[in-house]
């Protein structure tokens, strides 16, 4: 497994991964909700973030990272590569080369609180709405020093 830069051109993939994953863990979101996300990632969301992606030895993206500053503005593992440790590796990758220690987290996404809470992160705040205005509230996290 290695960690490489994602380009435009690997987006195509980049969605296919983050819908699969989505579907697999957001079972709070209704299929209109997922269309909506879905609509704006390419043209609005992987353009803004900083993109890291886990390869596998056939080149096919495991899980990928989007980062903008010290946030992390999304994490996402395909499904059949989920409890294989590709989350951490990207997550400490972006914590120790790109100086990551905040995300947002959904409230109802109780996998993903556990996950960032093993990896060091504490609750700091907590929103109703989400960045899109939708009644999804959020989980603010901070990596803990």
């Amino acid at each position: 497994m290695q960690i490489l830069a994602i380009t435009p051109n690997e987006y195509p993939e980049l969605l296919s991964v983050w819908e699969s994953s989505v579907r697999a863990t957001h079972d709070f979101l209704s299929e209109d909700d997922i269309q909506f996300y879905k609509s704006k990632m390419l043209s609005d969301f992987f353009p803004a973030v900083s993109l890291q992606c886990a390869k596998d030895n056939q080149t096919k993206i495991c899980g990928f990272i989007g980062l903008s500053g010290d946030n992390i503005e999304m994490l996402f593992i395909a499904p059949e590569h989920r409890g294989l440790g590709i989350g951490c590796m990207l997550l400490n990758d972006a914590i120790t080369h790109h100086q990551a220690s905040k995300v947002d987290v959904n409230k109802q996404n109780t996998q993903a609180i556990r996950f960032y809470e093993r990896m060091g992160f504490k609750i700091i705040s907590r929103s109703e709405l989400d960045g899109m205005g939708k009644r999804f509230p959020i989980l603010h996290m901070q990596l803990s020093a």
